[in-house]
């Protein structure tokens, strides 16, 4: 089956049934909630999986002369209905092991009975039970798809949890999360269904039926109730209910209901006269109740509380990518047949016909005759002069939905005349096959006898607008049209933004071209030290990213001012009380290690920034070394000193190393790694973290350093550490 089917299946059966699932939703929540509330009862009996019937019964006995029956709910309460010495009636909570009265049974508040009803039958009675079973059977279809869509989409069922590369905010935690919850919300809707085929008989009834022989008792008067081996053998946290004689007719007996079955125990001598097994779909029907409620667990009620959430938040970010496949749908004002220009796509979310849609809509802009269509949709084209495929890759290299059938098609349908032809791809380096599948296109094409290559095959990274302005360029100048080149145009909305107010920023020196800039989010945001700030100077999609400090909840930035650099410079002509819009991009491989026995920073220039928070930060006191390599002393340099002394007093910071390349001490930082080979063997051999951040060729250089401390140490390199982490690095 196609993933199109599983995705049109997955839309179709989430359209049909959204309104009903939001709604059983926000009920499941609050009555998972109510679950917990009533596990943490302070009636709820402990331990009872450690006290024999015998034991309970011996003790009640003795403090209420008739009880009529004993029942364990679900929630451990133990509910005695009988009378006691003064002849009034009770019902009430009992402790099991003193027989004390600690409560009476309460029924449920009027709003949980609301929300209940609300949840099983929407008020409609048996009509709204129909439409909540059905519902239910439908999550639990689209459960199946999900977990269809998210296997073809990692390529097989090993990789289900590799990792996902981040695209918009909506696909991204719609696929994340959907690996998480799909199984208990498909849990949830295995058990609703099977509970709404049960009440309306759709399933075989259980019928118990003892058949129990009377037999004549030659000693009529009552034995002890503690000899009855049957209750000194059963737990109180195997009983459901036991039903007490009502009198000393011998066809009165006591009626034992355990979890799994029901016995008929004479009241006289403590024989079992009947042992009946539960059928198993009456056992079926409780496991079935106890999973859909949660009642039996705080921590499974919680966690459908938390799917019933998801449930919400997948109405929402499915509907979001559908709203954007939707907006980005092809509309043509020329006919195939009739086109010079054939523009086809091959995408899985849509993103990719963004930028084939603004190539499109140009062409018809200068009065070309152009058509957009997906790659699925590829025939002869009579009149097409140029043939551009635009396509991204899915999974590891495969084609996206639309583009599956490109290559039969191709032999199929061959071109009457000679076709110019060009690719560009759109993928992530992030997955190894990156373009996988506009490189495939490209060599099928390639082999059509029809086809005449214009323009090189082009890749995309990251749908980066300037590297798809490259391609532009390339192909206006063989086509000699004039598309526009600003990126601009090409230009994604940036998900994710905040309000960022400058606080502060320090001037650049004669000696120093580095400034510090504080900013503030204007809500609250969750970042730490070694999280990334991305901003959008130029307004073109092209974000510039920045190492974060996280000094007194506050982000700050240590930025050099680059002669040409569009970041740099815009970062440095704001002034406190500006407002920018930027977005926080975490970077969980780059965090402060917790635990860690010793942590070594290196950095060079501004890769201070984020060492500088994570100092701050070290509540803990790990043990922390800074080694720290700059041109020169400066005014900024100082004010890092100062820093390093107040924190090495609070305990925060061990030492604080400086290299000067241009004056004082006349080294670099791997010269200062040197000097102390034996600490940083030490660091690794117990278990510390080495922690790099700065330029890449200090990058290179330092590594090549403790590779050699570490081959002259063990004899090997620092490849193992790299691999377990205790070596990281962002440079840039």
């Amino acid at each position: 089956m196609t993933l199109s089917v599983w995705r049109y299946a997955h839309l179709a059966l989430a359209l049909f049934s959204f309104i009903f699932l939001a709604l059983a939703s926000v009920t499941g929540v609050i009555l998972a909630v109510d679950a917990v509330r009533e596990r943490a009862s302070p009636y709820r009996a402990d331990n009872i999986e450690n006290i024999s019937l015998t034991e309970t019964l011996t003790v009640l006995r003795k403090a209420y002369p008739e009880i009529t029956e004993i029942s364990v709910d679900h929630n451990q309460h133990i509910v005695l209905q009988g009378v006691d010495a003064n002849g009034d009636d009770v019902e009430a909570y009992i402790n099991p092991r003193t027989g004390a009265l600690s409560g009476k049974p309460e029924k449920k508040s009027d709003f949980i009975q609301w929300i209940t009803a609300l949840h099983r039958s929407l008020f409609l009675h048996e009509a709204g039970r129909f439409f909540i079973g059905l519902n239910a059977f439908l999550l639990m279809l689209i459960s199946v798809s999900g977990i269809a869509l998210i296997i073809q989409r990692q390529e097989g069922i090993r990789r289900f949890f590799s990792r996902i590369v981040k695209d918009d905010f909506a696909q991204y935690y719609h696929v994340v999360t959907g690996r998480l919850a799909l199984i208990p919300i498909f849990i949830i809707a295995l058990s609703g269904t099977y509970l709404s085929l049960v009440r309306f008989n759709l399933l075989p009834q259980p019928k118990i039926n003892h058949e129990v022989e009377t037999v004549a008792s030659d000693s009529p008067s009552e034995k002890n109730i503690a000899d009855f081996a049957v209750f000194s053998n059963t737990m109180l946290s195997e009983v459901r209910k036991i039903e007490f004689p009502f009198s000393d007719d011998p066809d009165e007996y006591y009626v034992l209901k355990l979890k799994d079955r029901e016995m008929v125990i004479d009241q006289f001598t403590g024989n079992v006269l009947s042992n009946v097994q539960y059928p198993f779909t009456a056992l079926l029907e409780t496991l079935s109740l106890d999973l859909h409620t949660g009642r039996t667990s705080i921590v499974w009620a919680i966690v459908l509380a938390i799917a019933s959430l998801n449930i919400l938040f997948f109405i929402y970010s499915g509907f979001s990518m559908t709203v954007r496949r939707i907006a980005t749908r092809i509309t043509n004002k020329h006919k195939p047949h009739e086109s010079e220009f054939i523009l086809l796509v091959g995408s899985e979310n849509g993103s990719t016909l963004r930028f084939a849609n603004a190539i499109h809509q140009q062409l018809l802009a200068n009065k070309r005759t152009s058509f957009l269509a997906e790659l699925n949709n590829y025939a002869v084209f009579p009149k097409a002069k140029h043939l551009v495929v635009f396509t991204s890759t899915h999974g590891l290299g495969h084609a996206p939905s639309n583009a599956n059938k490109l290559v039969s098609l191709l032999s199929k349908n061959t071109q009457t005349q000679s076709v110019y032809t060009s690719v560009v791809g759109f993928g992530s380096h992030a997955y190894p096959d990156f373009c996988g599948y506009a490189r495939t296109v490209d060599e099928v094409l390639a082999r059509q006898p029809w086809a005449e290559p214009l323009v090189t095959l082009h890749t995309v990274d990251d749908k980066s607008p300037l590297q798809f302005t490259q391609w532009v360029k390339a192909w206006n100048e063989k086509t000699g049209l004039s598309l526009t080149t600003a990126p601009a145009l090409y230009n994604g909305v940036p998900e994710g933004l905040r309000k960022m107010h400058v606080l502060e920023k320090t001037m650049v020196a004669s000696n120093d071209e580095t400034f510090l800039l504080t900013l503030k989010p204007d809500r609250k945001t969750v970042f730490t030290s070694g999280d990334l700030l991305a901003i959008y100077p130029d307004n073109n999609g092209k974000e510039r990213l920045y190492s974060i400090s996280k000094s007194k909840g506050n982000i700050q930035l240590a930025v050099k001012l680059h002669p040409s650099g569009s970041g740099s410079r815009y970062l440095y002509d704001l002034n406190p009380g500006a407002v920018i819009s930027a977005r926080i991009v975490h970077n969980k491989g780059f965090h402060f290690p917790q635990p860690a026995p010793a942590v070594a920073l290196i950095a060079n220039g501004t890769g201070i920034a984020p060492f500088l928070g994570m100092v701050e930060q070290n509540k803990k006191k790990t043990e922390v070394h800074l080694y720290c390599g700059f041109r020169r002393r400066t005014e900024l340099i100082q004010r890092y000193e100062g820093f390093a002394d107040e924190y090495m007093q609070k305990q925060h910071l061990k030492t604080f190393n400086i290299a000067f390349s241009q004056e004082e001490n006349h080294c670099y930082v791997m010269d200062l790694i040197k000097r102390d080979a034996k600490f940083f063997v030490n660091l690794l051999a117990v278990g510390g973290v080495v922690m790099i951040c700065g330029s890449l060729a200090m990058l290179q250089d330092v590594e090549a350093t403790l590779d050699q401390i570490c081959i002259k140490r063990f004899g090997a390199g620092i490849a193992t550490y790299k691999s377990s982490g205790q070596v990281v690095a962002d440079c840039y």
